[in-house]
């Protein structure tokens, strides 16, 4: 049973810095992709960065140049640094990975971005 935990949420003010966790139960090279969703009250959930097994990072337009994705794997961790956050990143983020046509997610962790 993979399991994905999440840590690193918060609370912070508008144009702070957050940095997301995820855990793995096993290695991360393990997955075909790995990213992080997230999910605001109302909306849908919508992707925010990935990357494929052959090391390509995708981000959201939304968080270009202000979220950095990055992976351990000794450590069996993705990480996701938040900068210049804004109040409309506020949601559940999420870590998901996938493998042979399986999708595993984590708990989610929640962001709230004040004004």
């Amino acid at each position: 049973q993979v399991q994905l935990v999440e840590s690193g949420g918060g609370l912070v003010q508008a144009g702070g810095s957050l940095r997301l966790s995820c855990r793995a139960s096993e290695s991360i090279f393990s997955f075909s992709t790995m990213g992080w969703y997230r999910q605001a009250p109302g909306n849908q959930r919508e992707l925010v960065a990935r990357v494929s097994g052959t090391g390509n990072f995708d981000y959201a337009d939304s968080v270009k140049g202000r979220f950095t994705f990055s992976r351990d794997n000794a450590k069996k961790s993705v990480y996701l640094q938040m900068s210049s956050l804004k109040p409309e990143d506020t949601a559940v983020y999420s870590c998901v990975a996938t493998r042979g046509g399986l999708i595993f997610w984590g708990q989610g962790t929640q962001v709230t971005v004040s004004s």
